[in-house]
């Protein structure tokens, strides 16, 4: 049973994961609007798509990627420079262009940003593929971490570094993230690095199903560690465990544990044989 309960816990975490990943690039451009409304200070650049909307004129909707001379061709009013400004300024100029060119009298558009192609994010570390990105939709950790194709399960950490532009760092909680708190899911800006650090592993020798090596999860109990391990042998006893640990200095040293207690990072678990 308890060995079930593990399984399905690491599992769970990660067909949410997966799940994320999928829906990345589905709600990407259903949340663009929130971006490029939000985010005064983006500047559009070539490369990047943008969507021009004029209230009651839909014959006018145009979906444009910006030219490497920073212009998008518009109906009626044709080529118009709008790179280096923010979507907000690039709205008035179209609104500009529309009324002096005597062909609308008060528009209201709204462009939108659906690609940041001009801004891209490195994304580092254990994902499925490392490089660098293209910002889309939200343009939010959740969607980078699926343009780079979702963590490498089964070495991924649990905690991310974000380092902005400037210099500053903010550490993401991973599976705080895919458990959906938003708090997580902050925005990233282009020269923007997201690194996935390798997770913090043990190690679990003696009388279990599978010695070897593990992935450190939260929590992880000794009696986790047995189960996640297949479990005792016939001739196993949790109740003779005992872990090498090493202390700040280097030195290794020696425990006996019971169930309940926590393993840390490079933790050897060893299972005794029971004396019955």
């Amino acid at each position: 049973m308890r060995t079930d309960n593990v399984v399905r816990t690491a599992s769970s975490r990660w067909v949410l994961h997966s799940l994320v990943v999928c829906a990345g690039f589905a709600l990407a451009l259903a949340s663009a609007a929130v971006r490029a409304n939000g985010s005064a200070d983006y500047k559009l650049g070539a490369g990047d798509l943008v969507k021009m909307t004029v209230f009651g004129s839909p014959d006018l909707e145009t979906e444009a990627r910006i030219a490497e001379s920073g212009t998008i061709t518009c109906p009626l009013i044709g080529s118009v420079t709008i790179a280096g400004l923010s979507p907000n300024e690039a709205e008035q100029l179209l609104v500009r262009k529309y009324v002096d060119g005597g062909f609308l009298r008060q528009p209201q558009i709204n462009l939108l940003v659906l690609e940041y192609l001009s801004q891209k994010v490195s994304v580092l570390g254990h994902v499925t593929k490392p490089g660098q990105y293209s910002l889309r939709g939200s343009g939010a950790v959740l969607d980078v971490l699926a343009e780079a194709g979702g963590l490498q399960a089964a070495s991924a950490g649990t905690v991310a570094t974000l380092t902005r532009t400037d210099g500053t760092k903010a550490e993401i909680d991973l599976d705080k993230l895919f458990d959906g708190d938003p708090s997580q899911n902050v925005k990233v800006g282009g020269g923007d690095r997201l690194y996935i650090p390798r997770a913090q592993q043990f190690y679990v020798y003696g009388q279990v199903q599978k010695p070897g090596q593990y992935k450190l999860e939260r929590n992880m109990t000794v009696s986790r560690a047995i189960s996640a391990s297949g479990g005792l042998t016939s001739r196993g006893t949790e109740r003779r465990a005992i872990v090498k640990r090493r202390n700040g200095e280097g030195v290794e040293k020696e425990y006996s544990v019971k169930g309940t207690d926590l393993l840390q990072a490079d933790d050897i678990l060893f299972i005794k044989e029971s004396l019955f």
